[in-house]
Parts: structure tokens; sequence; C-alpha cells
């Protein structure tokens, strides 16, 4: 197929530019946008690298908090161009057992570039509540997710009858969404650092972009989210390898050194296996980016650079993901006290004092810890108001650096 059969010059851009006048985030629109076509590209796609084999599935998560950010908005507008070229996706509340019943009945021949026939079980799981997909602290089902995340060619399991089953050439993509405080309910503490939460690009946001009181769609819209539809159902039928230029190599490899020296979130141990994961997940976005472009299968300098900078856009505010995830009970309301004051830019003490008083257990004494700890941590600094102490954020500091993007 000729890459001039496309009607945009880019997917991904057009996609932005569709969305743009709607509320939820870019970044929110940008990875639900990547994630589609993720989800038509399943596992007939691939990228050689050696030894190794990478597939363009991605685990993509929405976080923030409820009602504000318009996770399920994004998600719904990208949800329905899947459906509008049928794109196989999996219930949002199931069981472990009818979810690997949906695989292996996903398992089906189609054809390769070579026109040989090709045998693979591609499924995107759709989940505007992740807690409800996952459950909570279901490790078995976290466990699996795990597994599939590098398309094996071959996954065993067990049946309820005590037998086993295969289901060859798995690939499961994951669009999801949740809240911060939920994040902490879903996944176990085994889970973050490594494991699943390793595998999964968290795109966090506080607050909605703008607000849009009529959200209708004008003549130019119709027309570009046609275009947008059928260029998505011609990348759907892209299949083969994915083959590099001389020039990406130069960068790529430059880039890997440059991060393995000086990695991001080198004093976050809740990040220590997602950094080690950075290379799986550039080269995924590489081949979803190509994909995007045209219909060619390369994969130049150009694409990595456009795929660095939207991994590192997310990584700006993606800490902030597990800023709650701490071992101490007062981590959660000392993450809220954190976020007020980096949105606000200061408040007095009285008004964090009854903002913040359910969830105090020894009141003014609880507060008054907290409040000394982030102090002492240069978060803020406190000053005197004349009724009450006034605290004021520092953006300039380790901590206040996360919470001010």
């Amino acid at each position: 197929m000729a890459s001039d059969e496309r009607q945009l010059d880019d997917w991904l851009d057009s996609y932005l530019r569709f969305t743009s006048e709607t509320e939820p985030p870019t970044s929110y629109h940008t990875w639900i946008g990547i994630s589609v076509i993720a989800a038509t590209l399943q596992r007939k796609c691939y990228l050689p690298w050696g030894r190794m084999t990478f597939y363009p599935n991605m685990y993509v998560v929405l976080v923030g908090p409820s009602g504000k950010c318009r996770k399920g908005t994004a998600m719904g507008t990208g949800a329905k161009f899947l459906k509008d070229i049928g794109i196989k996706m999996a219930a949002e509340a199931t069981t472990r057992e009818a979810l690997i019943r949906e695989l292996k009945q996903t398992e089906g021949s189609t054809v390769d570039h070579n026109g040989l026939p090709e045998l693979h079980a591609s499924l995107t799981i759709y989940s505007q509540e992740l807690t409800v997909f996952l459950g909570y602290d279901n490790k078995q089902l976290i466990s699996d997710m795990t597994d599939w995340y590098d398309c094996r060619d071959t996954w065993t399991y067990r049946t309820k009858n005590m037998g086993t089953d295969e289901i060859t050439n798995l690939w499961v993509n994951l669009i999801g969404a949740t809240t911060p405080e939920l994040v902490q309910s879903a996944l176990p503490r085994d889970a973050v650092g490594g494991g699943l939460a390793s595998r999964i690009i968290f795109v966090y946001e506080q607050d909605k972009k703008q607000s849009v009181p009529f959200p209708f769609l004008n003549h130019e819209d119709v027309q570009l989210r046609d275009k947008l539809r059928d260029d998505l159902e011609l990348i759907s039928q892209i299949r083969g390898p994915f083959k590099w230029t001389e020039d990406f190599l130069d960068v790529y490899g430059s880039w890997y050194l440059e991060q393995e020296a000086s990695p991001p979130f080198s004093n976050d141990p809740n990040f220590q296996g997602y950094v080690q994961r950075r290379a799986n997940h550039i080269f995924k976005l590489c081949i979803i980016l190509s994909a995007s472009r045209d219909s060619n299968r390369i994969i130049d300098a150009s694409i990595f650079k456009k795929a660095k900078r939207i991994l590192d856009d997310a990584e700006l505010k993606m800490g902030r993901t597990f800023s709650g995830y701490g071992t101490s009970r007062l981590a959660d309301v000392t993450t809220r006290i954190m976020t007020l004051l980096a949105n606000r830019g200061s408040a007095n003490y009285k008004e964090l004092l009854s903002t913040f008083y359910a969830d105090l257990e020894e009141g003014r004494r609880t507060l008054d810890n907290i409040l000394d700890t982030l102090v002492a941590m240069n978060y803020c600094t406190r000053h005197d108001g004349g009724d009450g102490f006034i605290y004021k954020f520092n953006p300039g500091s380790t901590s206040g650096k996360t919470f001010n993007q």
C-alpha cells in the first residue's frame, strides 16, 4: 500500500487538531491517539532488534482527580474510532477466566506481508476505571498482565478442569484511567517499582485544559473526523517488520548512553523498573509514530525525536502518580497538601486546617508535623500573616519541581 493513499500527513497530529477544542488536556489526547494506533496495528507489525523483537502494544493509564480532568471524554473519543473500524476490545469488567477466553477467541489467521498465513491473538483492553478491571489486589491478573506485555510467542495457562491450554502469538494493549488514590488500591506494593507498574505509561494531569460549554462539531470537524477514520482503516492494514535508518541508529545510540548515565526518577524507587524499560517504550512509540506518518514501515531520526519528546513530556508529571504511595499513614494527606500549595502558590494555616481536618488523625498536631516537614524540605516557606502563618510554595525545591509541572 503506497503512503500517498493517506488523506492526512500524520494521523496523530491530525487527531490532536481534531480534539483541540475539547476539555481534556492535550497529553490525554496524545496518549489516547497513540493507543488507538497501537490497537489497529496489533501483532501484525513488529521491529526486529538483534535478538529481541518489539511490538506496538502499550499499557497507557490516564491519571487524575475524579471528575476534573475529563479522562472519560478523552477515552471515549478514541474508543469511537476503534469501534468504527471494528477493532476488538475486551469488556471493562470481567473475570480473569473470561478475559483469557476472549484472548483465545481472538486467535485467528491473518496474512503477513509476504502473503503467508499467520496466527496471532491480539486484544485491546479498554477500561475507564482501571480498578474495576484489575480488582483490588488481584495478584494473579496483575501477574498475567505483566507476562502479556512482552507478547510471548506461546502463553500457557491452566484451565478450570486442571488441564492446560495455549495462546499463540499473544498481544495485549491497554487503555485505562484511574485516580491517584485508586492506583494504590489496584496495584499492590510489590507491583510498584517493578512488575506491572514499570510497564505502564502513567499520564498524570491535575485539571482539564479548558472549559468548552458547546462541544459541537462544525463542518470542518466532521470532514476531519471522516478522514481520520478512513486513514485509521489504512493503518490497520499495515503488516510486517519495521526497519530503521542510519540516522535513527545515531540518535538512538547517543540517547541510550546518555539516559543510562543520567536517568530520570533517579531518587524515586517507584520508577526504578520503569527506567530500565524506557528503551522498550521508545521502540514501541517509534513503531506507532512511523505508522501514524505513513505506511512505509521506516523509523528514522525524526520519528525517534518525536517519540522522545512525547515520552519526556509524560515523564515530567509521571512522578506524581505515586506521590501518595508511601508507607507512612500520612503519605496521602501530605501529598494533597503539597498539591494544594503547588496549585495555589500559598495558603494560610486556618485554610489548611479546615480543608484537611477530617484526614488529620490528631488534628492540629498532625498538621503541624506535616508543615514542619515541608518547611524543612524547603518545599514551602513559613511567613507571619498577622492572623496566623502563611505557607508559600517553593517551586525551586527538588520536590517542588515535580509538583509544579
